[in-house]
């Protein structure tokens, strides 16, 4: 099978799953949603969690983009959704800080309510296997869409940051991303192609649903606010959302983010301090919400990303963009 058939035949497993018309995507173009939100519906649930039974999926992956031995596909079974959290364990819990419950310690796994109705977005290296002699998941992202949040129990994010003034200053009908639990395996994160195939991989699903806004947390290692005055007094001078659109902490969790004068953050040495992730999310052109959240289980603090992708940086739209 020739270049030129693989291609077409990837992209006719994702129509077939997804519903695309029979050509291929093209990166940038709107496709039109069945179904959208209104705020009231979204805000009425933003803030509820419930449990709810995990969906059903079919037996195949997607393969959404490629480079090499690395393929990125939408996780299409429990099994494959089990492979994205024993990486999350593996990075957030053995590398990381992160505290397991004992579940989770026993199954070394990172899990939690939202993961049963979201969809995750893998990467998978065809050259290294996993145990069971399937290719090792190296890189994932969870997403959530909506319209899924508005019926199972709302957002993660909504228990850090009061999501209102995001819901009332979009117009009605607005197409609502939740990004989330990020991470790249130790071994593949020297590749920077990993997490841009990652990013090729989120491009097609905003395509595919018209997603207008993104927006998640986005973590700084560490829980004490002082030593991370520098990165958290420059995200909040220049990067802050505008006003009415300024997402802000939980009252409860509320951490001022405004440690130094702006006039004695040098932005190069800030740029410095970021996390590569916070760090990319910047350059793309994303926001920043009011005040920060320490996140006790992670032993990290989080920021507020917002993320309307009308603001998308031109230099990264034509990189990822692009069909």
């Amino acid at each position: 099978m020739g270049p030129a058939r693989r291609v077409k035949l990837r992209f006719g497993i994702v129509g077939r799953r997804w519903g695309f018309p029979g050509r291929r995507p093209r990166f940038g173009r709107r496709v039109a949603v069945a179904q959208s939100l209104t705020q009231e519906s979204v805000a009425a649930l933003v803030n509820v969690h419930e449990a709810v039974s995990a969906p059903a999926h079919p037996d195949t992956w997607p393969i959404l983009a490629a480079y090499g031995s690395l393929e990125v596909r939408i996780a299409e079974s429990d099994h494959e959704i089990e492979a994205a959290q024993r990486l999350r364990y593996r990075v957030f819990y053995e590398e990381m800080s992160a505290i397991p419950t004992p579940r989770m310690r026993e199954e070394q796994r990172d899990f939690d309510q939202h993961d049963q109705f979201c969809d995750h977005l893998l990467v998978v290296d065809r050259n290294v296997l996993a145990e069971n002699g399937d290719p090792a998941v190296v890189g994932t992202y969870r997403l959530l869409r909506g319209e899924v949040a508005a019926c199972h129990g709302g957002y993660y994010t909504s228990s850090e940051y009061d999501l209102t003034p995001m819901l009332r200053s979009n117009a009605p009908g607005t197409n609502y991303l939740e990004l989330g639990r990020s991470c790249v395996l130790k071994s593949h994160r020297a590749k920077a192609i990993t997490m841009q195939l990652l990013w090729r991989g989120i491009v097609v699903y905003l395509d595919r649903y018209a997603i207008d806004v993104m927006f998640g947390c986005g973590s700084l290692p560490g829980t004490d606010p002082d030593a991370l005055k520098l990165p958290l007094s420059y995200l909040h001078h220049f990067h802050s959302a505008p006003d009415g659109q300024r997402m802000r902490a939980r009252p409860e969790l509320y951490v001022a983010m405004n440690r130094m004068p702006k006039a004695e953050i040098e932005p190069k040495e800030a740029l410095r301090k970021l996390p590569p992730l916070i760090k990319g999310y910047v350059r793309a052109g994303c926001f920043i919400g009011d005040g920060a959240v320490i996140d006790r289980q992670f032993g990290t603090t989080d920021v507020l990303i917002y993320f309307p992708v009308s603001n998308i940086d031109q230099r990264w739209r034509s990189k990822f963009f692009r069909a």
